[in-house]
């Protein structure tokens, strides 16, 4: 299983909100290059950078900024926040970028992202799921800064894409996002389940290295981890070598 170390961008530094809010920020580093250079120091293949800005504004804001991390150092990096065109994703690859997060548009547009996914390949994008589990245990997909709720639930939003058109799927429980809480392991082994074609990231809770290695044990491809590491419960090499 891949981790993937978090850099969440808000007005240039490194932040981590608590349950996505933005009156609930933590910051934790001025410089992003410093930190980008520490992950790979210890041993990250990918990076996940988030465009907080551009997610809170709904428009691109630090692609800059992404982009000369891209070219700063050899690293793969997964960054979205604030995709909302074609030409927004363009613009992320062109500026070294391995793989474009696409969030709410995969619930909201899903026959133009279908596009996205056949022009620019299955391996170019990951569609990122963020839901909320209700108390019978149904994920829905949560929108608008996690405002609002779709009108039908994450398996209706998965079945839009049939198998083969895409690869990767990240899904984050916005109750346990930055909560350190632990992931949703039903929901992710459910999704292992009924959709052994994607390639699941799990996001959102992860507090231990046990964590990490219970979302391996359940066939997650990958996990996202910010909070756990910036706190020092563990580092990102603790983290790659108990997933290896």
């Amino acid at each position: 299983m891949l981790i993937y170390p978090a850099i969440d961008l808000r007005h240039g530094v490194c932040v981590r909100l608590m349950h996505g809010r933005f009156d609930q920020v933590t910051e934790y580093d001025a410089s992003p290059p410093a930190r980008l250079a520490g992950f790979v120091a210890e041993g990250a293949e990918w990076v996940h950078i988030v465009d907080l800005d551009g997610a809170e504004a709904g428009r691109a804001v630090q692609h800059d900024l992404i982009g000369q991390l891209a070219k700063s150092i050899e690293v793969k990096i997964q960054s979205g926040g604030g995709v909302r065109t074609v030409e927004d994703v363009e613009r992320l690859l062109a500026a070294g970028v391995d793989r474009v997060v696409v969030g709410s548009l995969a619930v909201t547009r899903p026959h133009e992202v279908a596009l996205w996914l056949e022009r620019f390949g299955p391996e170019k994008l990951t569609l990122a799921f963020d839901v909320r589990v209700d108390e019978r245990g149904v994920p829905t997909p949560s929108l608008k800064g996690w405002t609002q709720a779709a009108d039908f639930d994450l398996w209706a939003a998965l079945d839009r894409y049939t198998a083969g058109t895409v690869r990767h799927v990240l899904v984050t429980d916005v109750g346990r996002d930055g909560a350190l809480t632990g992931p949703n392991l039903d929901l992710l082994a459910d999704i292992r389940l009924a959709r052994p074609d994607l390639k699941v990231q799990a996001s959102g809770g992860v507090s231990s290295l046990d964590d990490l290695t219970a979302c391996a044990a359940i066939g997650c491809d990958g996990a996202i981890v910010g909070r756990a590491i910036y706190e020092g419960r563990f580092t990102a090499g603790q983290a790659i070598r108990a997933v290896a």
